[in-house]
């Protein structure tokens, strides 16, 4: 389509014009004084009629008020719409942080309840308490069940679900809840069914010179064996500076 600038479209509209101008021109000029008035005269009769009409009608001007208002309600509309869905988008917005934010703090919470139970947790046990007697790394065998296996955490007293516990001591033994109490992994070379156990320091009793213990999770918990005891890895000995 060829490019039409501002002069080719004034000279478009001069041309446009033309014809009805020598129209009006041989009209004028093509009649006696008399028929020029009268057509001046119904012309200005014609522009008077318009212009009262369009701007001394008071119809008019309240059409134009009519329609000014609709416009103004339209927009007031447009931008009432828009302020109610961008306030329902907030409220939204605000409801799945709440509600995500709650969740993950929820989970947050639980799982941290969970890795406080069973010798699990990563607070510092320091200073050490007399009544603990064992040590992180010592290897132990089960009294009554005769299991060996090696200690990787300890609680002053025993640390778990209160169902877990209901169920672990009977009212007759829950005295012993208050006794201090070991992680164990067990060894598998016993051919024990369980990983790992929680067990009070009545049930347990240390052995010396014994270094093997089978478990898939020696390596994350100990560096080695000094003879006496299993070598905690560095992450372990901050969470127990003094066994």
């Amino acid at each position: 389509m060829p490019h039409i600038n501002a002069a080719a479209a004034l000279q478009f509209c001069m041309l446009l014009s033309a014809l009805p101008a020598q129209y009006f021109l041989s009209q004028w000029y093509g009649t006696d004084s008399a028929q020029r008035i009268q057509i001046t005269e119904r012309l200005l009769i014609a522009c008077g009629s318009s212009f009262t009409k369009s701007y001394l009608s008071v119809d008019a001007w309240a059409d134009r008020l009519k329609l000014w208002l609709l416009k103004t309600r339209l927009i007031i509309l447009k931008l009432t719409c828009k302020r109610m869905c961008l306030n329902a988008g907030l409220l939204i917005l605000h409801f799945r942080n709440w509600y995500f934010g709650e969740k993950k703090i929820k989970s947050a919470n639980t799982e941290a309840e969970n890795h406080s139970y069973f010798a699990e947790s990563t607070q510092v046990r320091s200073p050490k308490p007399e009544s603990i007697q064992f040590s992180v790394g010592q290897v132990i065998v089960h009294k009554r069940l005769g299991y060996s296996g090696v200690i990787v955490g300890w609680d002053v007293k025993a640390k778990a679900p209160e169902e877990w516990l209901r169920h672990k001591y009977p009212p007759a033994k829950q005295d012993v809840r208050d006794t201090p109490h070991y992680r164990i992994l067990i060894n598998k070379a016993n051919g024990f069914g369980k990983s790992t156990t929680y067990i009070p320091e009545e049930e347990i009793t240390i052995i010396m010179g014994l270094e093997v213990v089978h478990h898939p999770d020696m390596k994350a918990y100990f560096s080695g064996y000094d003879g006496s005891k299993y070598i905690m890895q560095p992450w372990l000995k901050k969470i127990y500076p003094h066994d």
